[in-house]
């Protein structure tokens, strides 16, 4: 009786989506996309909510790159915050400084793109198409910058939607579903994978893989990271990435190699941060003889700073004797594990270290983003590891140079304040010699 009864209630169910979705089609698929944003934002909007949201949504998807363009430009242009209504309610805060002129002071500098959104997230799979349209939104930026405040709004949107305490953590083995491991496989950027084989060896029993995922994602990755168990921080991602069956004997280093972000939608909204330190929790419960946590990290942009450097630049950080002595770097015919590059491993330090915690950006914070990363979540510079990665890759980004960046875990907070508060960058005595 029970099951006859769930067979009519899905009936119905479908019967009324069928309907709905019948209805509501015939009313907006002649309509503008923008009106239709017009009536989710209004009162008539709360009838229809769901299924209009679902219809602007799926409309936006079937548009051409260069309507997503004029779409989006609307939205912006349109919902933005009203300068008029921002001079009326700092006036009625002025007069007022009650709690009601606050709250409307806040809604109205907001604007209504952000509340748009909101209610665009009621559609079915709401939330990964919005991180999808954010995706559209970033390959835009640069012919229209005025679209950047859009894209602040939808960042501060996501912070708040994938906040970490809605995020699992998962820890991810061979036995995790295999269209989760297809999509790592395919997701990971740092040090690319070729086929399963190799991130079945990821998946050693002397490694450790993580993920998070959110509710609204399902079995959709949002950030991962990977580990090897060590003795010592590795100096090799050729040695923790090539195939073997043999265990770390003794280990007492946890090697963070890889931190992925899958969603190109979420740039820029911070979750590799929460993740480091939750891993390390985790790690810290389950293998008690990890005594260190460090990283072996790529070096992005070293190699082209290098190369546009001035020899008058070259001397001021390695010294007027020595200002000519890398040239040989910026040879067209350079190959990959040129004993030059190991026999210059004091220069080429010292060149490395300047860039990290030298070369600032207009912030007065390091230009490169991954050491800002680390140095943020309160890492110092651990050394500087030379043909760390002989790859074509790590050869083009740095000459194939890494860096290890280590998290004392008695040191991290206070790291992490110096950094934030006084700009200053930490190092270890390993590589104070190169300053």
């Amino acid at each position: 009786m029970l099951n006859i009864k769930r067979i009519f209630e899905s009936i119905a169910d479908a019967g009324q989506k069928i309907l709905e979705k019948k209805s509501f089609k015939s009313i907006t698929k002649k309509r503008d996309l923008i009106d239709l944003c017009d009536d989710l934002l209004s009162t008539k909007g709360a009838a229809f909510g769901i299924t209009l949201a679902r219809d602007i949504l799926f409309r936006y998807q079937n548009l051409s790159i260069e309507e997503k363009n004029k779409f989006l430009i609307q939205v912006n242009d349109k919902y933005k915050p009203d300068p008029l209504k921002i001079d009326e309610a700092i006036k009625k805060y002025s007069n007022a400084q009650d709690d009601y002129s606050i709250l409307n002071l806040s809604r109205v500098t907001s604007g209504t793109r952000k509340e748009l959104f909101v209610r665009l997230n009621m559609a079915p799979n709401g939330t990964s198409e919005i991180v999808s349209l954010r995706e559209d939104l970033q390959r835009l930026l640069k012919d229209n910058p005025e679209l950047k405040s859009l894209d602040y709004d939808l960042i501060d949107i996501f912070k708040n939607w994938f906040n970490p305490g809605f995020l699992k953590l998962k820890k991810i083995t061979w036995d995790t579903k295999a269209a989760i491991l297809e999509k790592l496989l395919k997701y990971e950027k740092v040090h690319s994978m070729k086929d399963m084989n190799e991130l079945k060896r990821r998946l050693g029993k002397d490694r450790r893989f993580f993920a998070y995922f959110h509710p609204a994602l399902e079995d959709e990755p949002i950030i991962f990271v990977e580990i090897a168990l060590t003795k010592g921080l590795s100096q090799s991602i050729q040695e923790l990435t090539r195939p073997s069956e043999e265990k770390i004997k003794n280990y007492d280093t946890a090697t963070f190699y890889s931190i992925s972000n899958c969603q190109e939608g979420l740039s820029r909204v911070t979750l590799g941060n929460f993740l480091i330190k939750r891993v390390v929790y985790e790690l810290q419960e389950e293998l008690p003889d990890v005594k260190y946590f460090g990283t072996l990290s790529p070096m992005v942009g070293f190699a082209d700073w290098f190369k546009n450097m001035q020899s008058s630049e070259a001397a001021e950080i390695l010294g007027e004797a020595n200002k000519n002595s890398l040239d040989f770097l910026k040879s067209s015919d350079l190959k990959i594990g040129d004993k030059r590059i190991a026999d210059s491993k004091v220069l080429i330090s010292k060149l490395a270290l300047n860039y990290l915690a030298k070369q600032k950006n207009d912030f007065g914070f390091p230009i490169n983003d991954v050491c800002r990363f680390h140095l943020k979540n309160g890492a110092d510079i651990d050394d500087i590891a030379i043909n760390a990665n002989v790859s074509e890759v790590g050869f083009k980004r740095s000459f194939g140079v890494m860096v290890n960046y280590r998290y004392e875990l008695a040191k991290i907070e206070k790291n992490h304040q110096e950094y934030v508060n006084e700009k200053k960058v930490n190092i270890s005595n390993k590589v104070k010699k190169y300053v």
